[in-house]
């Protein structure tokens, strides 16, 4: 039994030592926490022994308190800490953290904004910023280390100095690491970075390796991101496109099917840069073509060419020229994808590149066999792209022009295609208007492969008025020396089946003695057998030319000479000689009339 109120009272007064005040009229939270020892021990059982006695009788003290329990939490928490107070220190501290992150943000943010000019560059890598960047891509916060691997992107984008100091900084590691752990923002970016390095040199695109990139960006491929395939295969396709060891990497780390499959998904512009890196891959070598080959790209590539994005077409007409250049396999089996005659229409694409790109493509085709070249022009091939090098200017009409050159030189009838189709007249514009020396070159060195084939081809070849041009060309001091080389193989090829009198002319009188000799020899074949020709010579001056040409005995010309003056009475042909005239009037003033 728990005592009687008043003897509880009485107890809990004298506990306390301070009788003279009523226990009653205070809370118990008030005794309680102000006293210690043994006294804080009876407020405790006090407390415990009220609580018990009000449950299990239902009366009440009159303390402003329900609960002596109450009072006992009320004391434990006078001695723990304020909780205003501890949450202003907590702020306190993290507001420093805050601040420190929002420092790093702004820092990235900026410098990241800064690269993107030109004249901010050398500042910037004056002031260290590689260094103060790398650390970044480790930062807690994701956003930072995206943006520093962007930032880094921009910086090695920009000269392969910089680049350099990011292969030295040993940056390259931790970017590849954090390829396969990240997420897709910083493998986007990261790869940005990885393809600025490899971009400048095969050197860097070597390092890029090295350090295991490979692997981690073709993991890249496999993401369901599409921004991630392309920032990978953009990457991969700058490596490749150095060297045949580089792309031979690419290869062996497992890309190409991949880029294959890149090529299949609907995002255009991941089309665009899976199609671009596996050109990269296939001009280097007939093998790593074959491997772009067995992949089954052609096929997908094929399905593309009229895709209406300029862009894509570009690449397109690019990857299936880089496989058909390499072999007559590969090029076979590119036509039987059966691309012509649909890629004729592209010739005459709005887009400069698609054009020039069809028409490498076309080229490439063309130079294997004649059989190839047949097919082309059996399906308007030839007058298509003849059209074409009238409708483009400079480098875009190159390709055109070696393509009807390739065509040509295969055999008689396709070199007759080219002339039926016009294309001498157009090769003669390109001579004469091109200011490119590598333009008129090719210029050249196709109107050579045309007419060197027939006096047939010759006479369609001289009748365009070209082989002053070659001449002038070849004798041009301001040529080039592919230039002067080509002019003077043409007009050799030409001027060798050329029977067509009126054209070698001009030449007679301007070429030097290394081509005169091929105007002569032409002269000698023409003129035993036409009488017409025979009189045209001697009025023309030609005959009279000949006798001017000093050619040492026993040489090819002199023999070319002595048969043209084999054509002509003696008297004719001392007529004509230098020195003749001097010799009549000797006579006349040493003849002696008889009176």
């Amino acid at each position: 039994m728990l005592p009687k109120d008043d003897t509880l009272k009485k107890n809990a007064v004298s506990a306390t030592g301070s009788g003279s005040r009523d226990v009653m009229s205070q809370t118990p939270s008030d005794d309680l926490c102000q006293a210690k020892g043994p006294a804080r021990n009876l407020f405790r059982f006090v407390a415990v022994a009220i609580a018990a006695q009000r449950n299990s009788q239902g009366w009440r003290l009159p303390w402003r308190r329900e609960s002596a329990a109450v009072a006992a939490d009320g004391c434990e928490r006078l001695h723990r800490p304020d909780p205003h107070t501890v949450t202003m220190t907590q702020r306190l501290a993290l507001q420093v953290f805050e601040q420190y992150q929002k420092a790093r943000t702004h820092f990235v943010q900026t410098i990241a904004e800064l690269a993107t000019r030109p004249q901010n560059i050398e500042t910037l890598q004056n002031a260290g910023v590689m260094s103060l960047l790398r650390p970044l891509l480790l930062d807690v916060v994701p956003s930072i280390q995206q943006t520093a691997a962007l930032a880094l992107g921009r910086l090695a984008n920009y000269n392969d100095d910089l680049a350099e100091a990011v292969v030295k900084g040993d940056i390259l590691p931790q970017l590849v690491y954090s390829l396969a752990e990240q997420n897709r923002f910083y493998k986007k970016a990261a790869a940005f970075v990885l393809r600025a390095v490899a971009k400048h040199s095969p050197q860097l695109a070597q390092a890029v390796v090295d350090c295991g990139a490979l692997d981690a960006l073709v993991i890249c491929l496999e993401e369901f991101d599409p921004g991630v395939k392309e920032a990978a295969a953009w990457a991969l396709g700058y490596v490749a496109r150095h060297n045949a060891e580089l792309s031979q990497a690419v290869v062996d780390a497992g890309a190409v099917p991949l880029l294959v499959l890149c090529i299949q998904e609907p995002e255009v512009p991941l089309k665009r840069i899976a199609a671009s890196a596996l050109s990269d891959i296939a001009k280097q070598s007939p093998e790593l073509a074959q491997t772009v080959v067995d992949a089954g790209s052609i096929a997908h590539l094929a399905q593309m060419i009229l895709n209406p994005d300029a862009k894509l077409k570009r690449q397109v007409f690019s990857a299936l020229g880089q496989i058909s250049k390499h072999s007559v396999d590969l090029a076979e089996m590119v036509v039987e994808a059966e691309i012509f005659p649909s890629v004729l229409t592209c010739l005459k694409d709005p887009d400069e590149y698609v054009k020039k790109n069809v028409a490498t493509l076309i080229r490439e085709i063309a130079k294997h066999t004649p059989e190839l070249s047949q097919l082309i022009v059996n399906t308007g091939g030839v007058a298509a792209v003849i059209d074409y090098i009238g409708d483009s200017k400079s480098n875009v009409r190159l390709p055109g022009i070696m393509m009807l050159g390739y065509v040509a030189a295969h055999s008689e009838n396709l070199a007759m295609a080219v002339i039926v189709s016009k294309g001498v007249a157009q090769l003669a514009i390109c001579l004469s208007e091109e200011p490119e020396d590598h333009i008129k070159a090719a210029s050249a060195w196709a109107l050579g492969q045309i007419g060197r084939h027939t006096p047939e081809h010759a006479r369609a070849v001289a009748v365009a008025n070209v082989l002053p041009k070659l001449l002038s060309l070849y004798m041009q001091t301001g040529s080039s020396e592919d230039l002067q080389v080509k002019a003077k193989k043409a007009l050799k090829n030409i001027l060798q089946k050329c029977t067509y009198l009126p054209a070698l002319d001009p030449l007679l009188h301007e070429a030097p003695p290394n081509v005169l000799k091929h105007v002569v020899g032409q002269y000698s074949k023409v003129l035993p057998h036409d009488t017409k020709a025979r009189r045209l010579f001697v009025t023309s001056g030609g005959l009279k030319k000949i006798q001017e040409i000093k050619a040492d005995p026993g040489s090819v010309l002199q023999e070319y000479i002595n048969g043209i003056n084999s054509c002509y009475p003696e008297e004719i042909v001392r007529y004509y000689s230098p020195g003749y005239s001097d010799a009549l009037l000797e006579r006349v003033e040493n003849y002696q009339p008889a009176l």
